[in-house]
């Protein structure tokens, strides 16, 4: 099973009054597992940037900031390709795998504004997992940031002074397998003959036992239950065993 772990920075909010994307970071894994396997792309907005993302973030189109994963050197957006220039290769590394998000609800509408303007196809929301809503629905009441979620399962976030999409993947990476239950969220111990088995549901599943596949012996020998089928018929007609049509034991 593919998954991809997906972050996004931006402008601002809300691309429907011009807020733009200005950086994704993308891990891959297999099987709940990550495979080294990683997109990340700085974006030209083609417009400003407002003082309050570039302190979230600290991109901006004119604006130099420290060194920071995975090129190791001073960004300038301006300087970065567009959108319609990278959309194709982000499908491209997404492919079909199911998409995890913390807060899909504010990075996927981005994701179909740009996609939409260039007229390259829609994600559909439902091929995202939500941790932010999974984190809420497990630890009620709890903050539920990134920060939050790496205290919590004591996930080292030092090194997160601004927020990077790649570097946020990574981290969300390791939130995300520590919300659904560890390296191994699936496994389980099964009736059945193969032993164990792994779920391919976000939340580890819902295993419960089924039927036997066949009765348990029975542990009676046959002078056993002939002799209570004798002791219940010396009881007569009115017997509550044959009343409520109890058959004898085998």
């Amino acid at each position: 099973m593919r998954e991809i772990v997906l972050d996004t920075e931006t402008t601002g909010f809300d691309p429907k009054t011009g807020d733009r994307m200005v950086e994704i970071g993308a891990v891959e894994l297999m099987n709940h597992m990550p495979t080294g396997n990683t997109y990340h792309q700085y974006i030209n907005p083609e417009r400003d940037m407002p003082q309050g993302a570039f302190e979230v973030h600290g991109l901006g189109p004119d604006l130099l900031i420290p060194p920071r994963p995975p090129e190791g050197g001073e960004v300038i957006l301006k300087d970065k390709p567009l959108f319609r220039e990278i959309g194709q290769a982000f499908l491209d590394f997404i492919g079909d795998a199911r998409l995890v998000i913390h807060n899909a609800k504010f990075d996927v509408p981005f994701l179909n504004a740009e996609l939409g303007w260039i007229n390259l196809p829609q994600i559909p929301m439902e091929r995202a997992i939500d941790t932010l809503g999974i984190a809420r629905k497990k630890y009620p009441g709890s903050p539920a940031s990134l920060d939050a979620l790496c205290r919590r399962f004591g996930i080292d976030n030092a090194h997160r002074t601004l927020h990077g999409a790649l570097l946020d993947s990574e981290i969300l990476a390791e939130v995300y397998l520590e919300l659904i239950g560890g390296r191994q969220p699936g496994l389980v111990l099964s009736a059945a003959s193969q032993g164990s088995q792994k779920s391919d549901q976000p939340d580890g599943g819902d295993w419960r036992p089924g039927p036997r596949p066949a009765p348990l012996a029975a542990r009676l020998t046959k002078e056993e239950a002939a002799a209570h089928t004798a002791f219940v018929d010396g009881m007569g007609d009115g017997a509550l065993w044959k009343k409520f049509g109890v058959s004898s034991p085998e």
